[in-house]
């Protein structure tokens, strides 16, 4: 059996980390005066937050050359839809009561649902498929269905930006979190346009070439040797 490694450690105790407190702050009626909404809030986050940690291993494994991160790109996506799932549930059935026809007249109401809606259902079948055995049933299929989290993590951000008391337009209210996010978003998607990852590996290259260790460790034996004499 192969052995861990220290971040594929680090990641699973951090998918289930959050999800152990909040079933400890929920015994410990520390959940604010609106236990639901409280739940709802952070399951919401967490989800954002492994949408976006799975979309930057890609970016980061090229541009930085840290390849593990592709390893635990998956990882990161099941996390995030698990606490997707769970928010989703806290909101049908606490906040709803499991009332479709209460869901479904909101809908129509209320933008946030909406958004929130289609990006857990585009979610599903990434969930679903996140199997080796789908893996290799779909083929370049595969890859292609997975293309969108690039639209999903946006789509929860607005989501997030939405549901909570604010004008984005005037700077009012508690904006500054879903900002946060629906900016880092952005950056990842930027980090993925072509021209801008070839010029940061360009610059990562030129970097390691500046830094004498990394040169000198490039070196053949005979040159090092040479070098050392001049």
């Amino acid at each position: 059996m192969k052995k861990p490694s220290l971040l594929q450690i680090i990641v699973h105790i951090g998918g289930w980390a959050p999800l152990a407190l909040l079933v400890f702050d929920f015994y410990r009626n520390n959940l604010t005066a609106n236990p639901i909404q409280a739940i709802e809030q952070r399951t919401g986050i967490q989800a954002l937050t492994f949408l976006l940690l799975s979309l930057a291993c890609t970016p980061l494994a090229s541009i930085a050359g840290w390849k593990e991160l592709l390893q635990r790109r998956k990882a990161l996506g099941n996390y995030g839809f698990l606490y997707a799932a769970v928010h989703v549930l806290i909101f049908w059935g606490l906040d709803y009561g499991f009332n479709m026809n209460a869901i479904l007249r909101d809908v129509g109401t209320k933008w946030y649902i909406i958004i929130g809606l289609l990006a857990f259902l585009l979610l599903l079948p990434l969930a679903v498929t996140s199997f080796k055995y789908w893996m290799k049933r779909l083929g370049k299929s595969w890859k292609r269905l997975h293309t969108l989290v690039y639209f999903i993590s946006p789509l929860v951000a607005v989501h997030f930006l939405l549901s909570i008391k604010g004008d984005i337009f005037h700077l009012q209210g508690n904006i500054s979190q879903p900002v946060l996010y629906g900016s880092i978003a952005l950056i990842l998607l930027v980090l993925r346009i072509s021209p801008v990852k070839r010029t940061l590996i360009g610059l990562r290259t030129r970097l390691q070439e500046l830094n004498p260790l990394k040169r000198d460790n490039s070196l053949p034996p005979q040159r090092k040797i040479e070098e050392k004499r001049a």
